[in-house]
């Protein structure tokens, strides 16, 4: 005999709005005619109006230096370093990965999934942050409400280490 599942058991199965959410970001770094280039060091979180860290992202760091250097000079990511990095065992599965070169870079987060998949409905920020070897340090800030309710959009540009940061919300 086949039972019918009740409404209640089968809301559980369906997905939440958050769950079917998108948060898309395209990050550009820009091409600086410098003596000595080095990729920025980035890090992406998610941070409440008050200015507390609540996600972590992404954090683009040299991998590849022995004994995990690269891990060593996270601290010149100093807003975020200051409010997650330093609590954070790294490297991060899902959340650390290689410094990117100049030009557009483009990453996905789905709702349902780490890092976003806990995230409370709220208002929020999104902030990059960039460092660079021989360079400069910047941040950039953009608000957003989660979970969307419709698409939405927001961007800021950065002077000297990012170019322009463009955040889109799918529902």
């Amino acid at each position: 005999m086949r039972r019918l599942a009740s409404a209640a058991a089968l809301s559980g199965l369906m997905a939440t709005p958050a769950a079917a959410a998108e948060l898309n970001l395209t990050v550009e770094i820009p091409r600086l005619t410098v003596a000595e280039y080095h990729n920025p060091y980035v890090a992406i979180w998610v941070e409440q109006p008050d200015q507390t860290a609540v996600k972590t992202l992404a954090v683009w760091y040299d991998l590849k230096l022995k004994n995990q250097e690269g891990e060593t000079w996270l601290k010149d990511l100093r807003q975020w370093w200051r409010r997650a990095g330093r609590a954070m065992d790294l490297p991060v599965d899902g959340v650390s990965g290689a410094t990117r070169a100049p030009g557009r870079h483009q990453v996905t987060f789905t709702g349902g999934r780490a890092p976003l998949g806990t995230l409370p409905a709220g208002s929020y920020n999104l902030v990059v942050e960039a460092a660079r070897e021989v360079g400069g340090r910047e941040m950039v800030r953009i608000p957003f409400q989660w979970p969307p309710k419709a698409n939405a959009a927001g961007e800021a540009k950065g002077s000297t280490e990012l170019g322009a940061v463009r955040l889109t919300l799918k529902p």
